[in-house]
């Protein structure tokens, strides 16, 4: 099944208490129904010169691209995204359609 994967990575700004920004974005999911898998973690291992300063990962499936354009539409993204914005000090966001493949079994 094509779903539609929408992957955020984030360098938060000095200060900031990122669990709180974390659980504003947990209750955010939980509140809309359109996203149907979303995870979030801290880089543990990465070689500074290839997180280029990046912390953060954050991930969210659809069902389908329109779902993520309601998603971002809804009053309580719109609201909550003033609130993560103010928080980061550097972004990237990729949006793309996603083929789920099993691994070969050995």
């Amino acid at each position: 099944m094509v779903r539609f994967k929408h992957l955020v990575i984030v360098r938060f700004k000095e200060g900031t208490v990122v669990e709180e920004i974390m659980k504003g974005l947990e209750k955010l999911v939980s509140e809309i129904d359109l996203v149907k898998s979303f995870s979030w973690g801290q880089d543990l291992e990465s070689p500074e010169m290839l997180a280029q300063g990046f912390t953060h990962a954050i991930s969210m499936t659809f069902d389908k691209k329109q779902d993520y354009t309601a998603f971002q539409t809804h009053p309580n993204h719109v609201e909550f995204s003033a609130t993560f914005s103010a928080a980061i000090e550097k972004i990237v966001v990729l949006c793309f359609s996603s083929v789920q493949v099993k691994p070969a079994v050995a």
